[in-house]
């Protein structure tokens, strides 16, 4: 973090972040949830992210769901809102991608860890956390809270990890939005930040109109984030690193519901939950 000074909890928000991230990502990545929403009926990956992620905000318009997630491109929320809810029910989307999430996580951690002491109170301490931080402003995450917290105890956890990676989301896009970086331009970012280069090949924008990446990279280049090149320039750079320190900081108000020592707890039953995901990919 430089020389930036943090909020005392910021590390400990960042290092959760690393924790729960893939527990979270078993949604995006392995197979099961894929297959649970195509059964629905769900036309390709798209439909069902867009129907399943959505529904908690209920049957809003496309340019809601445009606005609550931020960083896809204009056009692409309305590709799949509201016609992936006209037959299928969002809260048949929702029951399906709990369901697929909840097997993927019980496949790669195997009956030992899935059905551990450690595992359960990894989820208990991770819902009282995710069910304990204000709601204002964090339209993702107010959506979320409204859901019924699962009795089972992967199911819990994973779920829990869920809304808190949506309260994360939230904060994000609100450093974002203050630091005058739209969606598009905030992937470009991000893709440099992990070495990415064009950045314009970035996987979540490559697709996008030859175009549009052109005007987003001009603009960039005109504030002085990026240079001739397309690399990032010192500003650049800081900027990203300020956003993402706020983002940080704004994460911290979950875990200031647990003590200390449940906070060493967490982490503690969380690591090797964490590690076997890691080494699998999540998927």
């Amino acid at each position: 973090m430089g020389n930036t000074r943090l909020h005392p909890m910021a590390h400990i928000a960042r290092r959760m972040f690393e924790l729960l991230e893939p527990i979270c990502l078993v949604t995006y990545l392995a197979d099961e949830c894929h297959e649970e929403l195509a059964a629905l009926g769900h036309r390709g990956y798209w439909d069902g992210y867009f129907a399943s992620r959505a529904a908690p905000l209920g049957r809003v318009p496309a340019h809601v769901v445009h606005a609550a997630f931020y960083n896809f491109a204009d056009g692409e929320a309305a590709r799949h809102i509201p016609r992936a809810w006209e037959t299928i029910p969002p809260e048949a989307s929702l029951a399906a991608r709990q369901r697929g999430s909840a097997a993927s996580l019980r496949r790669i951690l195997g009956a030992g860890t899935a059905d551990s002491p450690g595992l359960l109170r990894a989820a208990d301490l991770t819902t009282k956390a995710a069910t304990s931080a204000p709601t204002e402003g964090r339209v993702m995450y107010a959506g979320m809270r409204t859901l019924e917290i699962p009795g089972d105890p992967v199911a819990r956890l994973w779920h829990s990890a869920t809304m808190l990676r949506e309260h994360r989301g939230d904060g994000h896009i609100a450093a974002l939005v203050g630091a005058r970086i739209g969606g598009t331009e905030a992937h470009v970012l991000s893709a440099l930040e992990q070495g990415i280069h064009p950045p314009e090949s970035f996987g979540r924008i490559h697709h996008l109109p030859k175009e549009r990446l052109a005007t987003v990279m001009d603009g960039l280049r005109e504030r002085g984030l990026i240079d001739s090149d397309g690399h990032f320039t010192d500003a650049g750079r800081a900027t990203k690193q300020r956003i993402e320190t706020l983002t940080d900081e704004l994460a911290t108000q979950p875990y200031a519901a647990l003590s200390p020592a449940e906070l060493d707890e967490l982490i503690t039953e969380l690591e090797p939950i964490t590690a076997t995901l890691v080494a699998a990919g999540s998927r």
